[in-house]
């Protein structure tokens, strides 16, 4: 509980609504077994080639020929390194270079995931026996220990909820189980998440192996994905697949191309320098954005030059992750229409 609200407030006060900001995308843990330079090199390897799951979103990226490559030149990559241990576990944290591993990402082909990922709300009914329960940190800490710390190794960020008085008021095990996506999505408004995943995790009676099935709330029927195997390595397997989910819509495409392009946007609601300065600032934080400038003043809005990497789509997605950027539309207008390259927002 305590964990759920830290990462809340922390949440809170990083980024207002839908997206977070994720810390630490380009440094690992890595555990060794002694303080060699043979096992730090081993360990700093397998280090970047986490890094570069994190980064890109795709666990296959490690088989990558120009990725295996760079493993060769470890050091040129890595910022610092230095060692800790955790209950009695000793391992080697490493930094690297988020440019450096940027470019060989690119060069390597692969698709870029910025730091600024959609929040993701999770909701698990465990059947253990003839029990049904919800997720929680108290009810079965070891299952939200592991879902939490795969999740930060795949640099999505998550919450599990709750399950306080006003969760219980709309949210029943039965929900979950069935997936009944309108409580859920009522419950998960407090949590500001970008998506809601509905999950549920039984042993078959048969084979005794675990089965867990999960699906975003927002999805027209319950096809759900299904995992099958070890009670530990579904948890698993269900963080790997959503992570790789949302990196398939969010990262950029290398087949996009990564070089700079031009792009107008035009920014309504803007009522002071400050307000125009701040959101050159956000735009500028954004991982597809390269520079943003203004190019025109007008009474009602004002238009900046944005340069990006990516498509236009790849832009779009990015400002939908921030609420400060909202759908702009023209209330004096009965109808909105525009072009897939016209890019037109309201400033919150």
């Amino acid at each position: 509980m305590i964990r759920n609200l830290f990462l809340l407030c922390a949440m809170f006060i990083a980024f207002s609504n839908q997206a977070i900001e994720v810390k630490g995308l380009y440094q690992y843990q890595q555990p060794v077994d002694d303080k060699t330079r043979a096992s730090r090199v081993t360990a700093s390897q397998n280090a970047l080639l986490n890094v570069v799951i994190k980064v890109t979103g795709e666990p296959d990226a490690t088989n990558n020929q120009v990725v295996r490559g760079a493993l060769s030149d470890i050091s040129d990559y890595m910022t610092k390194f230095e060692y800790g241990d955790n209950e009695g576990q000793s391992y080697l944290n490493v930094q690297f270079d988020s440019n450096k591993v940027n470019t060989l990402v690119r060069e390597a082909g692969l698709p870029l995931w910025g730091n600024r990922r959609p929040l993701v709300v999770i909701w698990l009914a465990i059947e253990d026996g003839w029990r049904r329960e919800l997720l929680t940190a108290d009810t079965h800490p070891q299952v939200e220990e592991l879902l939490s710390d795969r999740a930060s190794r795949r640099g999505l960020p998550i919450v599990t909820p709750l399950l306080d008085l006003e969760d219980r008021q709309h949210v029943e095990v039965t929900d979950v189980w069935g997936n009944f996506s309108d409580s859920l999505d009522i419950a998960s408004q407090r949590y500001m998440a970008e998506r809601v995943v509905s999950a549920r995790l039984y042993q078959d009676e048969r084979s005794g192996a675990w089965e867990l099935d999960w699906r975003f709330t927002n999805e027209d029927q319950f096809e759900a994905t299904r995992h099958k195997g070890d009670k530990q390595q579904v948890i698993l397997d269900m963080v790997d697949a959503l992570a790789s989910a949302l990196a398939s819509e969010y990262a950029i495409d290398a087949a996009s191309g990564y070089d700079a392009q031009q792009q107008m946007l035009k920014l309504y609601n803007t009522t002071s320098f400050v307000d125009i300065e701040y959101a050159l600032r956000r735009l500028r934080s954004l991982s597809v954005v390269t520079d943003a400038n203004v190019s025109h003043v007008a009474k009602k809005f004002i238009e900046i030059n944005v340069s990006h990497t990516g498509s236009v789509d790849d832009l779009r997605k990015a400002l939908t992750l921030d609420s400060y950027f909202s759908d702009y539309r023209d209330p004096d207008k009965f109808y909105y229409s525009t072009s897939n390259d016209d890019l037109e927002y309201a400033w919150q």
